[in-house]
């Protein structure tokens, strides 16, 4: 009996598809808001606590400023490891797609590593990188002077937004010409607590367009595009969408975003990400970890177009157990029946 009741399953699963999906293929499903059966897709922009689950040195921490005077064979040591640290981190946490972050980020080790990854893994991650090319929030050394370049200089200010879009696109489109890359990651933060660093009238004028320009030039590529960015992203919802992204995370819950709002209001249209309270991750009693996840699952995964993920990423100074608390509770109840 219990041989027939296994069999069974198994055939069923079959019949379903779960089996026949690669992660990469669940998560291309997901951002084009196909319906999937079986575990709701995940992954995580930044997966920052390599330390503490494999003991090696994230490859974003490392500083490479003697690269140039490395023998080849030292150089290749490096990437094999960096590669095999973004494979791992997939493969123990059953990420759907792997960012790939490059050090050093020029475009000859960009073009290696991808080369890299699918070497080892074939088709079956979906690999993106960061891709943003429009204004975020300045820094406290810049705010200043991008404020009286709105004021005094609008139009060298939007010349240079379309200089820094046409510079993106040039590049992804020698990334497109050699092959390997699925997407960009568009990470660009526009938004504090209380909301954008711009109304929403200077950024429909100074960003928006600029950001539609991007994502239309990355689709006509062929790339598939997540536009991430913290903060109350709300007053500017709107635009957002309509710039066409594939997909919008993080959701920010510590700045008001309610992922069950946002998904009655445009879930139609893009794919959500998120939105697991990264705060609480850190903080909070694992009782409000657990409801923070429910509340992610049960109101972003009806009708589909949801990819399970924290409302940032995974970094240093987080305990890892809660992240692991987190895909528990995803493994047991983030499935489509």
């Amino acid at each position: 009996m219990k041989n027939k009741i296994t069999n069974y399953l198994y055939f069923t699963l079959i019949s379903v598809g779960v089996d026949n999906m690669k992660p990469r293929e669940r998560f291309i499903a997901a951002l084009e808001r196909k319906p999937i059966t079986g575990l709701v897709p995940h992954f995580e922009l930044v997966f920052y606590l390599t330390m503490e689950a494999f003991n090696k040195v994230h490859p974003l921490h490392r500083y490479y400023s003697q690269w140039d005077q490395m023998s080849e064979k030292e150089r290749e040591l490096h990437r094999n490891d960096m590669a095999d640290i973004y494979i791992a981190t997939a493969e123990k946490y059953d990420h759907s797609a792997i960012f790939l972050h490059f050090n050093p980020s020029r475009l000859d080790e960009i073009l290696r590593m991808i080369d890299l990854v699918r070497e080892k893994t074939g088709d079956k991650y979906f690999l993106m990188m960061h891709g943003d090319a429009t204004f975020s929030i300045p820094d406290g050394e810049h705010m200043q002077e991008f404020s009286y370049r709105i004021a005094d200089e609008p139009e060298k200010l939007k010349e240079e937004a379309n200089r820094r879009v046409e510079e993106a696109l040039d590049r992804a489109e020698k990334i497109q010409k050699h092959g390997g890359l699925d997407g960009f990651a568009l990470c660009a933060d526009y938004c504090l607590n209380k909301g954008p660093f711009l109304s929403p009238s200077m950024f429909s004028e100074f960003v928006t367009p600029y950001l539609a320009k991007l994502i239309k030039g990355y689709r006509d590529m062929g790339f598939y595009t997540i536009k991430h960015t913290d903060g109350n992203i709300m007053p500017i919802l709107d635009q957002l969408v309509e710039a066409n992204p594939h997909a919008l995370h993080s959701l920010d819950p510590q700045a008001g975003v309610d992922i069950a709002e946002v998904k009655k209001l445009v879930g139609d249209k893009v794919c959500l990400i998120g939105n697991v309270n990264c705060g609480l991750l850190q903080t909070g009693t694992e009782e409000q970890v657990i409801e923070s996840v429910r509340y992610a699952l049960k109101h972003g995964m009806p009708g589909g177009g949801y990819i399970f993920s924290t409302s940032n990423c995974i970094y240093t100074g987080m305990p890892l157990e809660r992240y692991e608390l987190m895909l528990e509770i995803w493994k047991s109840e983030g499935i489509y029946k």
